[in-house]
């Protein structure tokens, strides 16, 4: 059986995620008693949102660092490079996660389960969501699956330690699990680029599936809510949002040097844009970022530093080597820019981002996406104005 947890550092936090709305209070008996810190392991690295770093913090060294981190609204990574790392530091990519707990209850709440209902938790991770979904759906209405043998097997231990039992399924979640659906609800806890079919059929009609959707121009993704009808599924999207990808929809690693030559920017068509930085950048968690993406298909940006004023932004084909850089400077009116190959990036993302502040720079809740047999569409205000995810 599990216990309500009372340790001060959880109840302040419980106390900040209901006053910002992210712990409903239909949630707040499961958020009591469903402890982020018993799904954890030993060592993790707490990821830090400003400095964009991760620190390591064993339990077994410091204890009270440990907890602070398990009590905090912020992200851990759990596990580096599929599990291939083995270094004291952080690895090169981080591929599991214990989501920020705002997150991970704002998604819940959105999922507006009920008592009895069938669920699929896609994406174990640690299996505190499934422990939470579990909690509150009942024993025997959960299942999860999760495409890390390794990570399934220590939820699973964490799960049966904490008296809860949701089904725990070991493969990739892009097939779903049909052996246990029907489902009424479906919540995906990773990136994905395109919604498998397999969740649309293992979803009953009037079911919901939630889960964070984008494109590969950026990490700025966006929950979407898809009600199912027959083999379609249609919703908005909400909140931004920036979760680790779908293992079987990551996008290749960039290598520039496939695109620019050796000799750098020069050769290439050059002009000067008067969108500035400001203006470009559209925030961490923005929607312009997202937005790009939905209208500029098949690239990908990659923003440098920003060095002496100065902050180049790349931009690269994924279905041709075209490439532009737009510099942006502290002390320039106008920023400059360098295009090559088939297609004029730079010119696609301006022009994107006009159109962006033409429909009045519309936020998330104004995009939604449909999911067909056919295929995805993204659309403005309402289904009859989409165009090709």
């Amino acid at each position: 059986m599990t216990v309500a947890v009372d340790r001060p550092g959880r109840r302040r936090l419980a106390r900040s995620l209901l006053d910002a709305g992210a712990l409903r209070p239909e949630w707040e008996a499961t958020f009591t008693t469903v402890d982020r810190a018993m799904f954890l392991p030993d060592v993790m690295w707490p990821w830090d949102m400003m400095s964009r770093a991760s620190n390591r913090v064993d339990k077994a060294t410091d204890a009270d660092t440990w907890h602070a981190a398990a009590d905090a609204d912020q992200p851990i990574v759990t596990q580096w490079d599929d599990g291939r790392h083995t270094r004291p530091g952080p690895g090169t990519t981080a591929t599991s996660s214990s989501s920020m707990p705002s997150v991970v209850y704002r998604l819940l709440g959105d999922l507006d389960v009920d008592e009895g209902m069938r669920v699929l938790d896609n994406g174990t991770g640690t299996g505190e969501t499934a422990g939470a979904l579990t909690h509150r759906c009942g024993s025997g209405k959960v299942t999860t699956i999760e495409v890390d043998a390794e990570a399934s097997q220590q939820a699973a231990q964490r799960l049966n330690a904490a008296g809860l039992h949701p089904t725990v399924v070991v493969g990739d979640g892009t097939a779903g699990d049909s052996a246990h659906g029907p489902y009424d609800r479906i919540l995906v806890t990773y990136g994905l680029r395109e919604v498998p079919g397999a969740l649309v059929e293992q979803t009953r009609p009037g079911g919901l599936i939630v889960a964070p959707w984008g494109t590969h121009y950026s990490n700025a993704d966006a929950v979407v809510h898809l009600t199912v009808q027959k083999a379609a599924a249609s919703g908005r999207f909400t909140s931004g949002v920036e979760f680790m990808k779908s293992r079987s929809q990551r996008r290749m690693a960039i290598s520039p040097s496939d695109y620019v030559p050796s000799e750098g920017v020069r050769g290439a068509d050059t002009s000067r844009t008067s969108v500035t930085e400001e203006q470009f950048a559209g925030g961490r968690f923005g929607v312009l970022p997202f937005v790009l993406g939905l209208r500029v298909r098949d690239c990908t940006q990659a923003v440098a530093d920003k060095r002496d004023g100065a902050r180049p932004v790349w931009f690269y084909g994924l279905s041709d080597r075209s490439w532009a850089c737009v510099l942006f400077q502290d002390d320039r009116a106008e920023a400059r820019v360098w295009q090559s190959g088939p297609r004029r990036l730079w010119d696609e993302v301006e022009a994107a981002y006009h159109w962006w502040t033409a429909q009045a720079s519309p936020g998330f809740d104004r995009f939604g996406l449909t999911v067909t047999p056919d295929g995805q569409q993204v659309w403005l205000d309402e289904p009859a104005n989409s165009w090709p995810a």
